[in-house]
This record gives structure tokens, C-alpha cells and sequence, in this order.
């Protein structure tokens, strides 16, 4: 008689042992993700709020009763505002040392960063630096060092201003967000905490040397941090003041750039190319009481025309320019 094949008792626990890893990964996962998940919660239960009552017809109203005086300095405080932080990657040619011109490098970094704004910066700030450095005989390593550098110069400022804008308790978050009175403070306290801290490191506090990823980098000088730290709030400043004005100056410039730089951090969190619908939402849930929600809308929309959407024209035409060199 055919006898019955025993089951493996080892099968189970191997299988259970299996399933570990991935239960693992998939909490990880979550654990990364929580905030930016949240982040785009409230997002869309302020979009949804908000959204309905706007008066689009008045919108487009309030767009056409733009004067081209006015369109023509917020175009000319983005060019400033493009140019400096065009200025970022200038500091990294010094940082690293390389021989690339001073003009390759705007264009570079002019090009990036209208599709960092753009696209996000994965795309604009990563792989098109990589690809248009590299073509031009950088070093991945050197390239790592020019972004990494470009970013922090990008936050340090930030830090600054928004610890300034949070301790200064100008702004009050709705209650539904549900943020207590006296976090606000502390937070921006703790931005502050962490700027002194990378220019002590720049200072001489701690090593000169560090190495991430196999990678050898170096605190810049003092001086340089400096610089960085002066091109980055003049570059957030500049951002707030092409709002304000757009705005029409119906809120003060200190509540308009508070506000600004609450919806950057929202919408980095949140990884939302150009922070689309990040900035709309952070603005009307803040503002909304200040100022009509189609006018807010109007000179929001006029902002990203403005700062976001003109750049990139020319960006695409002189990516093409690039890749049509690269090729000869």
C-alpha cells in the first residue's frame, strides 16, 4: 500500500522566517513614509475645504487687473532670485576646486534649477546635474560634493527665517491642525540650534574631515558658510517679496513670507513636484482671513507663472543647446 508522505514540520518556521523580512521592509516603509503621508492628508482635506469656495470667475478677474508694472518687477525680482541661487553652484566651483568657467556653470545651474522648481529634485537638482557636470568632465564625487553644498546653502537661510518667523508667533495655524501654542517656539529654536551648529562645524568646532559613503568631504571655511548663509536668506526674502507684491501688499511682508516658508518645508515633506497644490493650501488655510481666497488664488497663480513656468522655456532651450555640443 502507497504510504503518505509526512509533512516537513521545518516547512512552517521557514516560511514564517521568510515572510520576517518582508513584514519588516513593509514597516520600515511606513515608518519613512508616516510623515509625508500625513503631510498630503491635511493637504487634500484643506484643498477640499478650500476649493469650493473659490469664485474662479473672480480669479480670473483679479489676474487681468494685474498691471504690467506690476508683472514686470515681480519678473524681475525672480530673474534675482533665479541668479542667486545660480550663485550657489558658483560657490561649489570654489568649494571643489574644478576649472569649468563661471558662465558654464550659471547656465548649469540656471538650467537645474528651473527644473528642480519644476519637476523636483530628484529630477532637476540630481540627475540633470549629473548628466550636464559629468559631460563636462566632473568627477561623481565632485558633482555629490556641488550638490550637497547647493542644498545645504538652500536650507541654511531657511533655517534662519524660520526660526525668526516661529519664535516671533506672528503666525497662529488653524486649531483643526491641531499644533499646540507653545511648540512653535520651540521648533524654531531648534532651527536656529541647527544652523549655529553647521557654522561651528565650518568654525572649526569639530573635524575638518568626514567621510559619507566612502566619500571624503570637508566642512567649507568659515567665509564660505557665511556666503552661503547671506545668498540664501537674500534668496528666501527676495521669494516672499515676489509674493507680497503680487499680493498687492494687502498683508504684511513678515506674515506673506512666514507663511511661504511654512508651505516650502510642507511641500518638500510631501515630495509634490513644484509643490503643486501644497502652496495653494498652506496659503488659504493661513491667509484666507486676510485677504479675499480669489485674490490669494490670483497672485498665487501668478507666482508660479512667474517664477516657475517662464524659466522654464528658456531651460528646455539651453538643455537642448547642451545635449546638441555634447553630441558634436
Amino acid at each position: 500500500m502507497p504510504t503518505l508522505a509526512k509533512p516537513d514540520r521545518r516547512a512552517a518556521p521557514a516560511a514564517r522566517d521568510a515572510q520576517r523580512p518582508r513584514k519588516r521592509r513593509t514597516w520600515r516603509w511606513w515608518g519613512r513614509h508616516a510623515l509625508t503621508l500625513g503631510f498630503l492628508a491635511v493637504v487634500a482635506v484643506l484643498l477640499i475645504e478650500q476649493v469650493g469656495k473659490i469664485e474662479w470667475d473672480r480669479v480670473l478677474q483679479s489676474l487681468r487687473a494685474y498691471s504690467p508694472w506690476t508683472l514686470a518687477a515681480a519678473a524681475g525680482l525672480a530673474i534675482v532670485s533665479h541668479l542667486l541661487f545660480g550663485a550657489f553652484d558658483q560657490l561649489g566651483r570654489r568649494y571643489v576646486g574644478h576649472r569649468l568657467g563661471a558662465g558654464q556653470v550659471a547656465v548649469i545651474a540656471g538650467v537645474c534649477y528651473a527644473f528642480t522648481l519644476n519637476l523636483g529634485a530628484l529630477v532637476g537638482g540630481v540627475a540633470f546635474r549629473y548628466r550636464l557636470y559629468s559631460r563636462l568632465g566632473l568627477s561623481a564625487p565632485d558633482i555629490t560634493k556641488i550638490y550637497a553644498l547647493s542644498v545645504v546653502t538652500n536650507w541654511l537661510g531657511y533655517l534662519i527665517l524660520l526660526g525668526a518667523v516661529l519664535v516671533w508667533g506672528g503666525i497662529q495655524p488653524p486649531r483643526q491642525w491641531g499644533v499646540p501654542a507653545g511648540v512653535l517656539p520651540v521648533a524654531g529654536i531648534a532651527a536656529w540650534i541647527v544652523a549655529a551648529a553647521y557654522l561651528a562645524m565650518c568654525a572649526g568646532a569639530g573635524r575638518r574631515r568626514f567621510t559619507l559613503r566612502g566619500v571624503e568631504i570637508a566642512w567649507p571655511r568659515w567665509p564660505m558658510a557665511l556666503a552661503q548663509l547671506a545668498m540664501s536668506i537674500a534668496n528666501w526674502l527676495v521669494m516672499g517679496l515676489i509674493i507680497h507684491l503680487l499680493l498687492g501688499s494687502r498683508v504684511d511682508y513678515p506674515m506673506v513670507l512666514g507663511v511661504m516658508l511654512i508651505s516650502a518645508v510642507a511641500g518638500a515633506l510631501t515630495h509634490v513636484p513644484a509643490g503643486l497644490g501644497v502652496l495653494e493650501a498652506v496659503f488659504l488655510a493661513l491667509l484666507s482671513g486676510r485677504i479675499p481666497a480669489h485674490e490669494l488664488l490670483a497672485g498665487l497663480l501668478a507666482y508660479r507663472a512667474i517664477y516657475y513656468l517662464c524659466p522654464l522655456v528658456p531651460a528646455v532651450v539651453l538643455y537642448a543647446v547642451l545635449e546638441a555640443r555634447a553630441r558634436r
